[in-house]
């Protein structure tokens, strides 16, 4: 069956850097129209896997397409897929301006790409200034313009959020919502889990090379909802829960009359303490949180940076 045109599928991929396994048996798949946020721990193998999906990294196992063929393979990729996997590699003698018309020589584009992806990026005027006075959220911004320069139909982002500003950070947020809402693929690694909430339709957390999570993000809600509840006598609903619940239940104090429990829905709770003729002052769900998911999969690892 042929893909579909914009799709990033990852199968079995697997890539050691040395004695380390950084990317292990890594499998996925990024729909069109979306974007999905690439999460896990620092060294968990995430920039490997994006290297390893445009093709500048070899991988030992496994395969990595885009509209079902490798990187290497599309007929023009300067215009089917743009990557920022760094904001590095910048003359600093050289403007911004000047860089991206270099990249347009190499990718066979009109010069003229370079100026309307400065003025996308908000670049216009430091576009003739040299890289080396650019700020590091001016260099992101410049890097996020290099992949804009074809017009593709794939963006793949690692950290593109490093060194913005609040404006900045929400810029880019709206920018890839709208990428993604004109029908474009879009997948982007970042550390900051609270923007990637406001941001993403999907996630896929890897740790150690493997993923050890991916799904819609509106998953979340059933995945780790925790529920308030409040009592008089929080001690003997603790001991109605042990007695009533298996392992998959979570209860944690919150307060001298509070609890929070995952893993059992409010109605369960509510039933148990009308059999147990527990007093409830409240009962409530919280939304539940992709940085708590994070945490609670990668065991409390260190964020990627």
């Amino acid at each position: 069956m042929t893909s579909k045109p914009g799709r990033i599928e990852v199968s079995g991929l697997t890539k050691h850097l040395g004695r380390v396994k950084a990317v292990d048996d890594l499998s996925f798949t990024v729909e069109v129209g979306s974007v999905t946020g690439f999460l896990g721990p620092n060294g968990a193998g995430k920039t490997t896997t994006l290297r390893m999906i445009v093709g500048l990294v070899t991988p030992d196992a496994g395969t990595a397409t885009i509209g079902g063929r490798p990187y290497a393979a599309l007929p023009a990729p300067a215009r089917d897929v743009g990557a920022a996997l760094e904001a590095t590699g910048f003359h600093p003698a050289r403007t911004g301006r000047d860089h991206l018309r270099v990249l347009c020589t190499v990718g066979d584009l009109p010069p003229s790409r370079a100026d309307a992806a400065l003025s996308t990026v908000g670049l216009t005027a430091a576009g003739r200034q040299p890289v080396g006075g650019y700020s590091l959220g001016m260099r992101q911004r410049l890097a996020l313009a290099a992949a804009l320069l074809g017009d593709p139909q794939v963006l793949l982002l690692d950290e593109p959020a490093n060194g913005l500003d609040p404006q900045g950070i929400a810029w880019i947020r709206q920018f890839l919502r709208s990428l993604a809402d004109q029908g474009r693929t879009v997948l982007v690694s970042s550390h900051v889990l609270s923007e990637m909430q406001q941001l993403v339709d999907h996630v896929v957390i890897i740790n150690k090379g493997r993923a050890v999570h991916q799904g819609p993000l509106a998953a979340l809600s059933a995945t780790t909802a925790a529920v308030t509840v409040r009592s008089p006598h929080t001690t003997a609903l603790v001991a109605a829960l042990e007695r009533a619940t298996a392992n998959g239940t979570r209860v944690e104090r919150t307060g001298p009359d509070a609890l929070a429990i995952t893993g059992m829905t409010p109605a369960a709770i509510g039933r148990l303490a009308h059999t147990e003729r527990i007093e409830l002052h409240e009962l409530s769900t919280t939304r539940g949180d992709l940085e708590q998911l994070f945490f609670t999969l990668t065991h409390g690892a260190e964020e990627s940076n």
